[in-house]
Protein backbone atom coordinates (compact mmCIF):
# COMPACT_ATOMS: atom_id res chain seq x y z
CA UNK A 1 0.00 0.00 0.00
CA UNK A 2 2.80 2.42 0.91
CA UNK A 3 4.47 2.02 -2.44
CA UNK A 4 1.22 2.55 -4.34
CA UNK A 5 0.38 5.83 -2.56
CA UNK A 6 3.86 7.28 -2.88
CA UNK A 7 4.38 6.18 -6.46
CA UNK A 8 0.95 7.56 -7.44
CA UNK A 9 1.71 10.95 -5.91
CA UNK A 10 5.23 11.17 -7.30
CA UNK A 11 4.19 9.94 -10.72
CA UNK A 12 1.36 12.46 -10.81
CA UNK A 13 3.72 15.34 -9.99
CA UNK A 14 6.37 14.11 -12.44
CA UNK A 15 3.81 13.69 -15.22
CA UNK A 16 2.52 17.21 -14.67
CA UNK A 17 6.08 18.50 -14.81
CA UNK A 18 6.67 16.67 -18.10
CA UNK A 19 3.51 18.10 -19.66
CA UNK A 20 4.92 21.63 -19.64
CA UNK A 21 8.66 21.30 -19.36
CA UNK A 22 10.43 23.90 -17.21
CA UNK A 23 14.07 24.70 -16.49
CA UNK A 24 15.28 24.31 -12.91
CA UNK A 25 18.64 25.57 -11.69
CA UNK A 26 20.63 23.48 -9.20
CA UNK A 27 23.39 25.71 -7.81
CA UNK A 28 25.00 23.13 -5.50
CA UNK A 29 26.78 21.50 -8.42
CA UNK A 30 29.84 20.29 -6.50
CA UNK A 31 27.62 18.02 -4.39
CA UNK A 32 27.30 14.41 -5.55
CA UNK A 33 23.62 13.95 -4.61
CA UNK A 34 22.73 17.03 -6.66
CA UNK A 35 24.50 15.62 -9.70
CA UNK A 36 22.84 12.23 -9.26
CA UNK A 37 19.48 14.03 -9.12
CA UNK A 38 20.31 16.05 -12.24
CA UNK A 39 21.08 12.86 -14.13
CA UNK A 40 17.79 11.30 -12.99
CA UNK A 41 15.69 14.39 -13.78
CA UNK A 42 16.96 14.36 -17.35
CA UNK A 43 16.66 10.59 -17.65
CA UNK A 44 12.99 10.79 -16.62
CA UNK A 45 12.44 13.87 -18.81
CA UNK A 46 11.02 15.84 -15.86
CA UNK A 47 12.71 19.19 -16.53
CA UNK A 48 15.74 20.82 -18.06
CA UNK A 49 18.57 21.37 -15.58
CA UNK A 50 21.17 24.12 -15.19
CA UNK A 51 24.18 23.48 -12.95
CA UNK A 52 26.24 26.41 -11.65
CA UNK A 53 30.04 26.21 -11.44
CA UNK A 54 33.24 25.28 -13.18
CA UNK A 55 32.56 22.53 -15.73
CA UNK A 56 35.75 20.57 -15.09
CA UNK A 57 35.23 20.58 -11.33
CA UNK A 58 31.59 19.52 -11.70
CA UNK A 59 32.41 16.66 -14.06
CA UNK A 60 35.12 15.48 -11.68
CA UNK A 61 32.61 15.26 -8.82
CA UNK A 62 30.10 13.65 -11.17
CA UNK A 63 32.48 11.03 -12.52
CA UNK A 64 30.51 8.01 -13.72
CA UNK A 65 27.29 9.98 -14.19
CA UNK A 66 25.76 10.93 -17.53
CA UNK A 67 25.70 14.74 -17.43
CA UNK A 68 26.05 15.19 -21.19
CA UNK A 69 22.64 16.88 -21.54
CA UNK A 70 22.97 19.14 -18.51
CA UNK A 71 23.59 22.83 -19.09
CA UNK A 72 26.60 23.96 -17.01
CA UNK A 73 27.16 27.69 -16.50
CA UNK A 74 30.23 29.19 -14.87
CA UNK A 75 29.44 32.59 -13.29
CA UNK A 76 33.04 33.67 -13.86
CA UNK A 77 32.71 33.18 -17.63
CA UNK A 78 29.03 34.02 -18.19
CA UNK A 79 28.55 36.31 -21.18
CA UNK A 80 25.60 38.18 -19.61
CA UNK A 81 27.19 38.75 -16.22
CA UNK A 82 27.28 42.54 -16.67
CA UNK A 83 23.50 42.56 -17.05
CA UNK A 84 23.18 40.47 -13.89
CA UNK A 85 25.45 42.89 -12.02
CA UNK A 86 23.52 45.98 -13.11
CA UNK A 87 20.20 44.33 -12.20
CA UNK A 88 21.43 43.44 -8.72
CA UNK A 89 22.77 46.96 -8.18
CA UNK A 90 19.41 48.43 -9.22
CA UNK A 91 17.45 46.06 -6.98
CA UNK A 92 19.62 46.67 -3.91
CA UNK A 93 20.99 50.19 -4.33
CA UNK A 94 18.75 51.39 -1.47
CA UNK A 95 20.72 48.96 0.71
CA UNK A 96 24.08 50.28 -0.45
CA UNK A 97 24.72 47.77 -3.23
CA UNK A 98 27.65 48.70 -5.48
CA UNK A 99 29.05 47.18 -8.66
CA UNK A 100 31.93 45.70 -6.68
CA UNK A 101 29.63 44.13 -4.09
CA UNK A 102 27.33 42.79 -6.81
CA UNK A 103 30.25 41.20 -8.66
CA UNK A 104 31.34 39.44 -5.48
CA UNK A 105 27.84 38.25 -4.57
CA UNK A 106 27.22 36.81 -8.02
CA UNK A 107 30.24 34.55 -7.62
CA UNK A 108 28.06 32.77 -5.05
CA UNK A 109 26.11 30.04 -6.92
CA UNK A 110 23.00 30.71 -4.82
CA UNK A 111 22.86 34.39 -5.80
CA UNK A 112 23.76 33.59 -9.40
CA UNK A 113 21.08 30.88 -9.55
CA UNK A 114 18.37 33.17 -8.18
CA UNK A 115 19.38 35.85 -10.67
CA UNK A 116 18.95 33.33 -13.48
CA UNK A 117 15.38 32.82 -12.29
CA UNK A 118 14.85 36.59 -11.99
CA UNK A 119 16.06 37.15 -15.57
CA UNK A 120 13.96 34.31 -16.99
CA UNK A 121 16.90 32.05 -17.81
CA UNK A 122 15.41 29.45 -15.46
CA UNK A 123 11.92 28.90 -14.06
CA UNK A 124 12.85 27.89 -10.52
CA UNK A 125 15.68 26.86 -8.22
CA UNK A 126 16.26 24.01 -5.76
CA UNK A 127 19.06 24.12 -3.17
CA UNK A 128 19.79 23.34 0.47
CA UNK A 129 21.59 19.99 0.34
CA UNK A 130 24.70 21.73 1.66
CA UNK A 131 23.37 25.21 2.50
CA UNK A 132 21.16 26.43 5.33
CA UNK A 133 17.59 27.57 4.76
CA UNK A 134 18.66 31.15 5.55
CA UNK A 135 21.39 31.03 2.92
CA UNK A 136 19.00 29.65 0.30
CA UNK A 137 16.17 32.10 0.98
CA UNK A 138 18.20 35.28 1.53
CA UNK A 139 19.04 35.86 -2.17
CA UNK A 140 15.51 34.78 -3.12
CA UNK A 141 13.92 37.47 -0.96
CA UNK A 142 16.46 40.10 -1.97
CA UNK A 143 16.20 39.47 -5.71
CA UNK A 144 12.83 37.85 -6.44
CA UNK A 145 10.93 39.31 -3.47
CA UNK A 146 7.39 38.21 -2.52
CA UNK A 147 4.63 37.36 -4.96
CA UNK A 148 2.09 40.10 -5.76
CA UNK A 149 -0.48 40.41 -2.99
CA UNK A 150 1.64 38.33 -0.61
CA UNK A 151 3.22 39.77 2.51
CA UNK A 152 4.56 36.58 4.06
CA UNK A 153 6.85 33.82 2.81
CA UNK A 154 6.24 30.53 4.59
CA UNK A 155 7.15 26.88 4.12
CA UNK A 156 5.28 23.60 4.24
CA UNK A 157 5.94 19.89 4.00
CA UNK A 158 3.86 17.76 1.70
CA UNK A 159 3.40 14.52 3.64
CA UNK A 160 2.43 11.19 2.08
CA UNK A 161 1.54 8.71 4.84
CA UNK A 162 1.34 4.99 3.97
CA UNK A 163 -1.75 2.94 4.81
CA UNK A 164 -3.54 6.02 6.11
CA UNK A 165 -7.27 6.60 5.70
CA UNK A 166 -7.06 10.19 6.92
CA UNK A 167 -6.48 13.38 4.93
CA UNK A 168 -6.57 12.98 1.16
CA UNK A 169 -5.79 9.26 1.00
CA UNK A 170 -2.93 9.83 3.42
CA UNK A 171 -1.70 13.03 1.78
CA UNK A 172 -1.41 16.22 3.86
CA UNK A 173 0.23 19.59 3.96
CA UNK A 174 1.88 20.46 7.29
CA UNK A 175 2.42 24.21 7.59
CA UNK A 176 4.40 26.20 8.63
CA UNK A 177 6.92 23.47 9.38
CA UNK A 178 10.04 25.09 8.03
CA UNK A 179 10.34 28.85 8.20
CA UNK A 180 8.20 31.15 10.41
CA UNK A 181 9.09 30.53 14.09
CA UNK A 182 6.17 32.12 15.93
CA UNK A 183 3.54 33.59 13.61
CA UNK A 184 1.00 36.01 15.03
CA UNK A 185 -2.71 35.63 14.26
CA UNK A 186 -2.53 37.61 11.01
CA UNK A 187 0.48 35.62 9.81
CA UNK A 188 -1.11 32.32 10.80
CA UNK A 189 -4.22 33.22 8.79
CA UNK A 190 -2.06 34.02 5.76
CA UNK A 191 -0.17 30.74 6.15
CA UNK A 192 -3.47 28.87 6.23
CA UNK A 193 -4.82 30.49 3.07
CA UNK A 194 -1.56 30.10 1.15
CA UNK A 195 -1.21 26.47 2.24
CA UNK A 196 -4.73 25.68 1.04
CA UNK A 197 -3.85 27.13 -2.36
CA UNK A 198 -0.64 25.08 -2.45
CA UNK A 199 -2.57 21.90 -1.61
CA UNK A 200 -5.04 22.58 -4.41
CA UNK A 201 -2.21 23.21 -6.88
CA UNK A 202 -0.02 20.24 -5.99
CA UNK A 203 -2.44 17.56 -4.84
CA UNK A 204 -5.28 18.63 -7.14
CA UNK A 205 -7.90 17.93 -4.48
CA UNK A 206 -10.08 20.23 -2.40
CA UNK A 207 -8.22 21.61 0.63
CA UNK A 208 -9.83 21.20 4.04
CA UNK A 209 -7.94 23.29 6.57
CA UNK A 210 -7.64 22.48 10.27
CA UNK A 211 -6.21 25.17 12.56
CA UNK A 212 -4.38 23.16 15.22
CA UNK A 213 -4.08 23.79 18.95
CA UNK A 214 -4.06 21.90 22.24
CA UNK A 215 -7.70 22.96 22.54
CA UNK A 216 -10.79 21.99 20.57
CA UNK A 217 -13.53 24.60 20.36
CA UNK A 218 -12.92 26.14 23.76
CA UNK A 219 -11.88 23.04 25.68
CA UNK A 220 -8.88 24.96 27.06
CA UNK A 221 -8.14 28.60 27.78
CA UNK A 222 -4.75 30.17 27.12
CA UNK A 223 -3.24 33.04 25.08
CA UNK A 224 -1.80 30.46 22.64
CA UNK A 225 -5.33 29.17 22.04
CA UNK A 226 -6.62 32.72 21.61
CA UNK A 227 -4.09 33.26 18.82
CA UNK A 228 -5.40 30.27 16.86
CA UNK A 229 -9.02 31.34 17.42
CA UNK A 230 -8.22 34.83 16.12
CA UNK A 231 -6.29 33.41 13.15
CA UNK A 232 -9.26 31.19 12.28
CA UNK A 233 -11.59 34.18 12.36
CA UNK A 234 -9.30 36.25 10.15
CA UNK A 235 -8.78 33.44 7.64
CA UNK A 236 -12.54 32.94 7.32
CA UNK A 237 -13.01 36.65 6.67
CA UNK A 238 -10.25 36.72 4.05
CA UNK A 239 -11.27 33.47 2.32
CA UNK A 240 -14.97 32.90 3.05
CA UNK A 241 -15.31 30.08 0.50
CA UNK A 242 -12.43 28.06 1.92
CA UNK A 243 -13.24 24.98 3.99
CA UNK A 244 -11.44 25.99 7.19
CA UNK A 245 -12.10 25.85 10.89
CA UNK A 246 -10.52 25.52 14.30
CA UNK A 247 -9.28 25.52 16.89
CA UNK A 248 -8.82 21.73 16.81
CA UNK A 249 -6.62 19.22 18.55
CA UNK A 250 -4.87 17.03 16.01
CA UNK A 251 -7.14 14.00 16.47
CA UNK A 252 -10.24 16.17 16.23
CA UNK A 253 -8.91 17.63 12.99
CA UNK A 254 -8.24 14.37 11.12
CA UNK A 255 -10.19 11.50 12.74
CA UNK A 256 -13.92 11.65 11.86
CA UNK A 257 -15.19 9.92 15.00
CA UNK A 258 -13.10 12.12 17.29
CA UNK A 259 -14.00 15.22 15.32
CA UNK A 260 -17.70 14.60 15.71
CA UNK A 261 -17.32 13.76 19.39
CA UNK A 262 -15.36 16.92 20.18
CA UNK A 263 -16.97 19.27 17.63
CA UNK A 264 -20.44 17.91 16.82
CA UNK A 265 -21.97 18.86 13.46
CA UNK A 266 -18.76 20.52 12.30
CA UNK A 267 -18.06 19.81 8.62
CA UNK A 268 -14.32 20.35 8.93
CA UNK A 269 -13.61 18.39 12.11
CA UNK A 270 -12.22 14.94 11.31
CA UNK A 271 -11.64 15.68 7.62
CA UNK A 272 -8.69 18.10 7.47
CA UNK A 273 -5.94 17.53 4.92
CA UNK A 274 -4.15 20.87 5.43
CA UNK A 275 -2.84 21.11 8.98
CA UNK A 276 -1.84 24.55 10.24
CA UNK A 277 0.42 24.38 13.27
CA UNK A 278 0.46 27.24 15.79
CA UNK A 279 4.24 27.67 15.63
CA UNK A 280 7.40 26.24 14.09
CA UNK A 281 8.16 24.08 17.13
CA UNK A 282 4.90 22.18 16.69
CA UNK A 283 5.13 22.00 12.90
CA UNK A 284 8.71 20.80 12.80
CA UNK A 285 8.17 18.20 15.53
CA UNK A 286 4.93 17.08 13.91
CA UNK A 287 6.37 16.45 10.47
CA UNK A 288 9.45 14.66 11.82
CA UNK A 289 7.33 12.42 14.06
CA UNK A 290 5.10 11.54 11.12
CA UNK A 291 8.07 10.94 8.85
CA UNK A 292 9.94 8.68 11.28
CA UNK A 293 7.18 6.82 13.13
CA UNK A 294 4.65 6.49 10.31
CA UNK A 295 7.40 6.06 7.67
CA UNK A 296 5.84 8.90 5.70
CA UNK A 297 7.44 10.57 2.70
CA UNK A 298 8.14 14.23 3.53
CA UNK A 299 8.65 16.62 0.61
CA UNK A 300 9.97 20.00 1.64
CA UNK A 301 10.29 22.48 3.02
CA UNK A 302 8.44 23.84 0.00
CA UNK A 303 8.22 27.61 0.03
CA UNK A 304 5.16 29.66 -0.79
CA UNK A 305 4.91 33.40 -1.25
CA UNK A 306 8.09 34.05 -3.28
CA UNK A 307 7.48 35.66 -6.67
CA UNK A 308 9.01 32.65 -8.45
CA UNK A 309 9.57 29.16 -7.02
CA UNK A 310 12.73 28.60 -4.99
CA UNK A 311 12.71 25.56 -2.75
CA UNK A 312 14.89 24.48 0.11
CA UNK A 313 16.13 20.96 0.83
CA UNK A 314 16.93 19.16 4.03
CA UNK A 315 20.68 18.70 4.35
CA UNK A 316 19.94 15.03 4.98
CA UNK A 317 18.14 14.66 1.65
CA UNK A 318 18.76 11.86 -0.83
CA UNK A 319 19.17 12.26 -4.57
CA UNK A 320 15.63 10.92 -4.99
CA UNK A 321 14.35 13.57 -2.58
CA UNK A 322 15.95 16.23 -4.77
CA UNK A 323 14.30 14.74 -7.87
CA UNK A 324 10.91 14.97 -6.14
CA UNK A 325 11.44 18.61 -5.13
CA UNK A 326 12.61 19.48 -8.65
CA UNK A 327 9.35 18.03 -10.01
CA UNK A 328 7.30 19.98 -7.44
CA UNK A 329 9.21 23.17 -8.27
CA UNK A 330 8.53 22.66 -11.98
CA UNK A 331 4.81 22.29 -11.29
CA UNK A 332 4.87 25.44 -9.14
CA UNK A 333 6.59 27.24 -12.01
CA UNK A 334 3.81 26.17 -14.36
CA UNK A 335 1.28 27.75 -12.01
CA UNK A 336 3.17 30.91 -11.04
CA UNK A 337 2.00 34.15 -12.58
Amino acid sequence: MKGVIIVNFLQSIKQRAKNQRKTIVLPEALERRTLEAAEQVLKEDIADVILIGNKNEILKVGQGLDLSNVCIIDPLAYEEIEDFISTLVELRKHKGMTVEKAKELLKNPLYFGVMMVKKGKADGMVAGAINSTADVLRPSLQILKTAPGTKLVSAFFLMVVPECEYGADGTFIFSDAGLVPNPNAEELAAIAINSAQSFQQLVAKEPIVGMLSFSTKGSASHPDVDKVIEATKLAKELAPNLKLDGEFQLDAAIVPSVGQAKAPNNDIAGHANVLIFPDLDAGNIGYKLTQRLAKAEAYGPITQGIAKPVNDLSRGCTAEDIVGVVAITAVQAQLSK
